[in-house]
């Protein structure tokens, strides 16, 4: 049984969250909080499964909650916002930077998919046992890696990413200058609605832009550039995205998979492929591509990860090469993308 703290100041929309969890047979509403003074409480008190609550409370809203659940109660966050303003989607990002699982859209009434995807996600999260504070560390190994791959000429790098993956885009990204020499093509599994809010968002923890890719534009350098919502995106050998939204079958879409398999035919040892933290195995297989095509292959370490399902698919496939923290990986893209000085 998945226990499950709720936190909303609506009376109307608490009740209806409830109801809507308490179909399914699999969970139990254990607690409901008014404000994020009361989810802190609750949280320590109950010590639930997993906390669904709202990003905008009286008293305390749902990012300090979060900031202060995961300092004296962490658990699973699952944040929930009423629409996909610039503000709401900012504070759900930088409540999942402090921690925080992932932010979707409240559902807003009797709609059966809307709260099928709920109760979806609080049991998918439900699965992360521990939520993690990533430590900041240094390691010797950027130098010493830097050196063995001294000569290498990286035109494209190729990043996927799942649960925990925006703040590990913020850190990773973040780390770099205004100037990149290569673009950057973003994949990251998030909730229909929320991309273009990821990508504000990301522009304000790096000096790059990002932007949402379009279709048969040339990916120009220094430019981040997210696939959009339910659309796989790949590179055309000639340097140019290329998005595909006919036929795409089973599976996550857009796919990381999907993105590294193009970088591999278009680009082969002339990429870095990084696959960072997030449930499943997306992302694995294609970085096989890439480094069975000489490219570059990094996954993030277990111990930065939220969840180490998809870098841990690439090890045990042996897909990655090196193993890193997003801040490292910040270090290796400098090192492997900034021009020699003499």
């Amino acid at each position: 049984m998945i226990r499950v703290l709720l936190a909303e100041d609506s009376a109307v929309t608490r009740e209806y969250l409830a109801a809507a969890l308490d179909e399914d047979p699999e969970i139990r509403v254990v607690g409901t909080a008014r404000d994020g003074v009361e989810a802190v409480e609750q949280a320590e008190s109950l010590r639930p499964d997993v906390i669904l609550m709202d990003v905008h409370m009286p008293r305390m809203g749902g990012l300090e909650a979060t900031r202060q659940i995961m300092s004296r109660a962490p658990a699973p966050i699952v944040l929930a916002t009423a629409g996909f303003s610039r503000d709401e989607t900012a504070l759900g990002f930088e409540a999942i930077k402090a921690g925080a699982l992932t932010v979707l859209d409240k559902p807003q009434g009797p709609d059966n998919r809307a709260a099928r995807d709920l109760t979806r996600t609080v049991k998918l999260m439900a699965e992360v046992k521990v939520v993690r504070r990533w430590p900041r560390r240094e390691r010797a190994e950027i130098p010493s890696l830097a050196g063995r791959l001294s000569g290498r000429k990286i035109r494209a790098i190729g990043i996927g990413a799942s649960t925990g993956g925006p703040a590990a885009l913020a850190e990773a990204l973040g780390g770099l200058g205004d100037v990149l020499a290569v673009p950057v093509l973003v994949v990251q599994h998030i909730t229909p609605g929320f991309t273009a809010g990821l990508a504000e968002w990301l522009a304000s923890q790096t000096r790059l832009p990002v932007k949402l890719a379009e279709n048969g534009e040339r990916a120009r350098e220094g430019v981040v550039y997210l696939a959009p919502d339910g659309i796989e995106m790949g590179m055309e050998m000639d340097g140019r995205i290329r998005l595909t939204a006919q036929n795409l079958g089973e599976g996550l879409h857009p796919s990381a998979d999907h993105l590294f398999a193009s970088l591999a035919r278009a680009l082969g040892p002339s990429v870095l492929g990084i696959l960072l933290t997030g449930m499943g195995r997306d992302g694995a297989e294609g970085l096989g591509q890439l480094r069975a095509a000489g490219a570059v292959t990094v996954a993030q370490d277990e111990a930065t990860s939220v969840v180490f399902g998809m870098p841990g698919e690439a090890l045990r496939r042996g897909a990655a090469e090196h193993v890193l923290s997003p801040r490292e990986i910040a270090g290796l893209i400098r090192s492997l993308t900034e021009p020699e000085r003499v």
